[in-house]
């Protein structure tokens, strides 16, 4: 049975939804395409300097923005020596593993990627025409959908860390190292890293 046959679509709720999605895809996709002919990106690229600016820095690397677009590490390669070409990122050994080397912004790039972060904005518009009771029965919807997946392995879900499981605010005040704690890597967090997205993440109600 397929979504994309009308027939067993009419019949089917499930099938409407998934193929609705589908079509949501199709205009990001077209969005993200748009915009890189404005700005002279691919929408890969844009990707990257959006994953660049708001991901932590321990994921900043070849191997996370491959995670993180669901592109193969060669092909993020490819995406990132772009960028670098264009002087928008710059690679440097991880200061806690010199072996890893990760990917930053350069001044122009995080101009860049701010510069494009409203790409999703008709999305948003779309959803905030909603009544709102509307807009929470979508949200609480869509996360089931995107938890059912994450663990079927199809994505991977960054987010900050403020509702995470691992997440111990204010674990330790004094330490200099920052005053929260991550369980997951056992490990003291600034409080500006706790803001930003991490591959890690699981939810408070997972």
């Amino acid at each position: 049975m397929s979504a994309f046959n009308p027939i067993r679509r009419n019949e089917s709720l499930p099938a409407q939804v998934a193929a609705a999605l589908y079509r949501i895809s199709q205009a990001v996709n077209s969005m993200l395409r748009v915009r890189g002919e404005e700005t002279g990106f691919s929408p890969a690229q844009i990707q990257a300097l959006l994953f660049l600016q708001y991901a932590r820095p321990g994921v900043r690397t070849i191997g996370g923005l491959a995670d993180r677009l669901a592109i193969a590490d060669a092909t993020a390669s490819k995406v990132a020596d772009a960028l670098e070409r264009k002087r928008l990122i710059r690679r440097k050994p991880l200061a806690e593993d010199k072996r890893t080397i990760t990917l930053t912004l350069t001044a122009e790039g995080a101009r860049k990627a701010v510069s494009v972060e409203d790409v999703l904005a008709d999305v948003e518009a779309a959803i905030a025409s909603l009544p709102e009771a509307e807009q929470a029965a979508l949200q609480r919807a869509a996360q089931a959908i995107v938890r059912r997946l994450q663990a079927a392995g199809y994505i991977k879900v960054y987010e900050m860390c403020w509702n995470c499981q691992f997440f111990r605010r204010e674990a330790h005040p004094n330490d200099p190292r920052g005053p929260h704690h991550c369980a997951f890597v056992d490990a003291p967090l600034p409080d500006a890293e706790t803001y930003l997205e991490c591959p890690d993440f699981v939810p408070l109600e997972y």
